[in-house]
């Protein structure tokens, strides 16, 4: 099976395909990343779903549709709002669609709340998927799931995050779960897949939780829940 992320974080870990061979296995932590990023790229789907607040109840329906390198978020209620994910560049490069045009999403930006969600546009941006001297730190399981330990550190503090720990499943080279931590060493979001659905021979993202925390005293700040639905192929 195979967990090539979403959201960006989003979507993190959108859909499951068969195993990687033996023989493909990256062996380094630099190797890990590239077929992470190539998994992202190589995705052709569209799917409805919704962000739905766990304090409040709020729920925020989007669409997110991947295809020709590009991931597309796009946001129904008002404002309305479209951000996309330019993948053919290195980095990748976050875009913004808003009435009145379309801007580059700068780094000051990157640590803004999406929809007043508990992710921001550094999350959507994936930028700690291009940070250099990743290291590999061994092998855990993420809900019965083997996966590779990786940890990345933000080259500047342009960013929300310094450090960022991401475990990629064995078998696919998708993520199953990120933690990231401030400058300080403070652990401030986790995103985990906690939900999978059956369609076809694939298996495919049902749900993730994402959660923020306060850096100060490390009580959880807040929880969103990302649904998906049945992905449809793009035509």
């Amino acid at each position: 099976m195979k967990y090539p992320v979403f959201l960006a974080l989003a979507a993190l870990s959108v859909f499951l395909s068969p195993r990687l061979q033996a023989q493909d296995e990256p062996r380094t932590a630099e190797e890990i990343l590239r077929l992470v990023r190539l998994s992202y790229a190589l995705q052709d789907h569209k799917m409805q779903g919704r962000l739905r607040d766990e304090s409040t109840g709020r729920v925020e329906p989007m669409e997110l549709t991947m295809s020709q390198q590009v991931i597309r978020f796009r946001f129904i209620n008002q404002p309305p709002e479209i951000v996309h994910l330019d993948l053919s560049t290195t980095p990748a490069t976050l875009w913004q669609v808003k009435p009145g045009g379309s801007s580059r999403v700068p780094l000051s930006n990157s640590a803004l709340e999406v929809r007043k969600m508990d992710f921001n546009y550094e999350d959507l941006s994936l930028r700690f998927l291009y940070w250099p001297n990743a290291k590999l730190m061994g092998e855990e399981r993420v809900s019965t799931v083997k996966c590779w330990r990786l940890r990345v550190t933000a080259p500047d503090r342009s960013g929300p995050y310094g450090t960022v720990d991401l475990w990629v499943h064995k078998e696919s080279g998708g993520i199953a779960k990120m933690e990231a931590w401030n400058a300080l060493g403070k652990m401030v979001k986790r995103f985990q897949v906690t939900k999978v659905q059956k369609v076809d021979k694939a298996t495919v993202l049902k749900e993730m939780r994402i959660e923020s925390f306060n850096p100060a005293n490390g009580d959880r700040k807040g929880r969103t829940y990302m649904t998906l639905d049945n992905p449809e192929r793009n035509r």
